[in-house]
């Protein structure tokens, strides 16, 4: 029996042993097992990939022409045909002012002109009939019938008249030009489109007297017209961009007012200096047209705008969002449920997207949420979800 008992004293520590490592083997299968760590991934993909320059701060839509006016005389307003939204061709009527007293000035200067003339015209025939009266007293002259006196008298009444004649000739252009004068004036009662546009304000109304600003006073205008199909966008581009920005370049525009949507042009102008009004954002100043030409109506000259110049472009190249890279071009794969650090070789970039020339290939699932110390290298992950495109 004792014999018995010796031969198997060692089974009761066996199977304790056997226990508590079966404990510690569920522990670290449930209790003690390390947390999975969700991520977001994408996937590696084919699709175009730009290199791209943007605006360093928001930049404005603008018209090529934009008109500002006021009458440059003052007057009552007597009818306003064109509102603020109207649409108008160029030389329709904006805005008229009474004219009475204008076409009063404009009678009176013609009655000044026709009298100029009726008295050029007495003034010529004076001059005439001196002239003849002096030929003849020189052909007497020659048989000594008429007096030196005489020859005098005649010598000087016709240079006299001729002078005359001349004199009433200036008077005609002096009041020819008053004419033209108060014609002008009247014309500057009627203020007509230059171009056709939409009329954006008018800040006057019917029975209120407008007065021209005097000089150096600036003056708010009393109507405002632009051209809505002479659109362009005005941005700043940081300085260190400059080199590389041409005319012509292709360019897309969004703005705030149209989220969700962009709109084609090309860039037209680079200023010739950079600014340095803030000498820590030093910028140069662009403009880009707008490729379509049929805009929505309500976009509108002073809405703010981005705009981002391509520089270069491929397409069906390997890509992946630029957020999903980290530094020294590194990316997270996932691999079995488990983070790996790959090193990869980029391409073209810009803010949305990298192209990946090798290190992946396509449909490699790649880490883009980046934001937890837990998510790196050799992490074991769950994936929740996939980024949207």
């Amino acid at each position: 029996m004792n014999q018995r008992r010796a031969g198997t004293w060692w089974l009761k520590p066996l199977l304790i042993l056997s226990v508590l490592v079966g404990v510690v083997v569920l522990l670290r299968l449930t209790i003690l097992r390390p947390k999975l760590v969700p991520v977001t991934v994408r996937s590696v993909e084919l699709g175009r990939v730009e290199d791209t320059v943007v605006n360093s701060r928001a930049g404005t839509v603008q018209s090529r022409r934009r008109s500002e006016m006021s009458p440059g005389i003052p007057g009552l307003v007597v009818a306003i045909p064109a509102r603020k939204g109207t649409h108008v061709k160029k030389g329709d009527v904006l805005l008229r002012l009474n004219d009475d007293e204008y076409k009063a000035q404009v009678e009176l200067a013609q009655r000044s002109l026709d009298a100029a003339r009726a008295v050029a015209e007495q003034a010529q025939l004076e001059a005439e009939l001196a002239d003849r009266q002096w030929k003849r007293t020189q052909e007497l002259s020659h048989d000594h019938v008429v007096s030196e006196t005489a020859i005098d008298m005649d010598r000087t009444a016709a240079q006299t008249t001729r002078v005359a004649a001349a004199a009433a000739q200036s008077k005609i252009l002096v009041a020819q030009a008053s004419l033209d004068s108060a014609r002008a004036i009247l014309d500057k009662t009627v203020i007509t489109a230059p171009f056709d546009g939409v009329v954006l304000d008018v800040t006057t109304e019917v029975g209120e007297w407008i007065t021209p600003a005097p000089p150096g006073v600036p003056l708010p205008p009393i109507l405002d017209l632009i051209d809505p199909d002479a659109l362009y966008v005005s941005a700043p581009i940081d300085e260190a961009d400059v080199a590389r920005l041409k005319t012509d370049l292709p360019v897309r525009m969004t703005l705030d007012a149209f989220r969700g949507r962009s709109f084609k042009g090309k860039l037209t102008y680079t200023s010739s200096f950079v600014e340095t009004r803030q000498e820590q954002s030093r910028t140069l100043r662009v403009e880009a047209e707008f490729e379509e030409k049929q805009l929505p109506a309500n976009l509108l000259p002073g809405l703010s705008a981005d705009i981002e110049v391509i520089l270069d472009g491929r397409d069906n190249v390997l890509r992946i969002p630029t957020f999903a890279l980290l530094e020294n071009n590194r990316v997270l794969k996932v691999n079995d449920g488990r983070l790996t650090e790959t090193k990869v070789v980029t391409g073209l970039h810009n803010w949305s997207f990298t192209e990946i020339t090798s290190g992946l290939g396509a449909g490699d699932s790649v880490v883009v949420s980046l934001d937890r110390p837990e998510v790196k290298a050799g992490a074991r992950v769950t994936v929740t979800g996939e980024a949207q495109k």
